[in-house]
Order: C-alpha cells, then structure tokens, then sequence
C-alpha cells in the first residue's frame, strides 16, 4: 500500500547578509568604563566564527586511521567596517571608537571592555533571525580610511575586537 504523500514542510527564511545590527555595551564585572559605545550601522561584520584545534594521536595497532581529539579553540576577531560620518553638517566625525582604543593605549586601568550582539533579521525588522553574542571585547585595531583623491569612495573605519567568547543564541 502507498502512503499518502507528506504535506510540504513550511518554507524557511534563509538569512540575508545586508540587514544585521551590532550593539556594543559595557562588559559587567568591574573591567567597564562609562556609558556604551551604542548601537552601530555597520557595512560589514566578519569573524563570526570559532576553530577548534584538533589534535590527532596514532595509536599503536591501529593502522586504519588516527584518533582526533578536540584541543583549545581559537576565537576569531570581530572585523566591523562602516561609514565615517558625521551626526550633521559642520560637525566632526564621531570619535567613540577611536576614544575607546585610546584610553586602552594611555594605560587607563582596568582596560574598558565592552560586550556585543549582532542581530541578523528578515525582510521585517523585529525579532531577529539569528543572534550573535561576544563577551569581553577589546579593541585591537581601528583603522581610519585611505584618503584618495582620485575616487570618490566613501570614508570607511575598520574596527577589530578581540574577544573572550562567542555564540550564537537560540
């Protein structure tokens, strides 16, 4: 006997890259500073990933393959690049970022560190698809834009955050 055909399962949004959101808050724990860096509008997020070191024994007898282990795993920087701009004409650019990376350098004790989400959505706006959360960032490089005035390219700063730990929220 046939069964009877099963119903199609419901369709399933697949994650587009352009609409995502990154928020960064002061870490708890005592390593804080004052206020947040707040909530950016980045063109690009890279570094959302984890390796795990894997480490391979032979053991003897076994000629077949090896056994693999799990060792530490490696915490990727968090790249964020967006925009240079200002909050409105005749105003400069708006330092947080550059600020943050410097008091670290200045040897301002403890270091300020800063927790983040990045939020992923649908066609919609709210709730999110998907949701990345990073513990315990630092700011290891800010990079300011290369001036050329042969283009007419937008003013891009890059940000890498290390971080303690990361994963992706159900």
């Amino acid at each position: 006997m046939v069964s009877p055909p099963q119903a199609n399962p419901q369709p399933r949004d697949v994650l587009q890259t352009f609409r995502f959101e990154v928020t960064l808050t002061d870490s708890p724990g005592g390593d804080s500073g004052a206020g947040t860096l707040g909530t950016g509008s980045f063109q690009e997020c890279t570094g959302l990933d984890l390796q795990a070191d894997v480490r391979e024994y032979l053991e003897g007898g076994r000629n077949d393959g090896v056994i693999r282990r799990v060792g530490r795993v490696k915490l990727q920087p968090l790249v964020l690049k967006r925009g240079m701009f200002a909050r409105s004409p005749g105003e400069q650019v708006d330092p947080a970022l550059w600020v943050w990376l410097q008091d670290m350098v200045r040897g301002d004790a403890p270091a300020r560190r800063v927790n983040g989400t990045v939020h992923v959505y649908g066609s919609r706006r709210e709730p999110p698809l998907a949701t990345w959360r990073f513990v315990r960032g630092l700011p290891a490089r800010i990079a300011g834009p290369a001036l050329n005035a042969r283009t007419g390219e937008i003013a891009v700063e890059e940000l890498h955050i290390v971080h303690e730990g990361l994963r992706l929220v159900p």
